[in-house]
This record gives structure tokens, C-alpha cells and sequence, in this order.
């Protein structure tokens, strides 16, 4: 059986005999796998990188390589 399958019949036999209890207990798992994902996939950066990305931030600022939040705004409507 592929995963979509197995996703699909999970959620229906969830859905006939979930109650509260049950609930909670996924919620609960949910939550600890999205956790686990996100600690892995974001490494803390070291003071050195830090540095360099403020000191790339202000030489975009002072070579004009920013945009507004209102032009940003704009050329995204275009996104369509």
C-alpha cells in the first residue's frame, strides 16, 4: 500500500472512532514530530555569520539593493 493510501485510511478509521482522548494523544504526537523536524532542520548560526550577514544588511542599505515593504507589496500583486 503507497503512503497516500495508508494516509487515506488512517484519517478515515481516525475519523469513525476518534474521540477526545484519542485526539489529544495525536495533537500531542503532532506536535513532538513538527518539533523534532524543526530542530533539525534550522542550525543556529555562529557569531562570525552573524556579523557577516549584518554587515551584507548594511551595505545592501547603502548600495540601494533594498526594497520598501510598499514596493515589495506592490510587485508581489503582480505574482499572479
Amino acid at each position: 500500500m503507497d503512503l497516500q493510501s495508508r494516509k487515506i485510511q488512517f484519517i478515515q478509521e481516525f475519523l469513525k472512532y476518534a474521540n477526545t482522548n484519542i485526539l489529544d494523544k495525536f495533537e500531542e504526537i503532532l506536535k513532538k514530530e513538527r518539533e523534532k523536524v524543526f530542530e533539525n532542520e534550522i542550525e543556529p548560526m555562529t557569531l562570525k555569520e552573524y556579523e557577516m550577514r549584518v554587515e551584507k544588511a548594511f551595505e545592501d542599505v547603502k548600495n540601494n539593493r533594498v526594497k520598501s515593504a510598499r514596493k515589495l507589496k506592490q510587485e508581489i500583486a503582480t505574482w499572479k
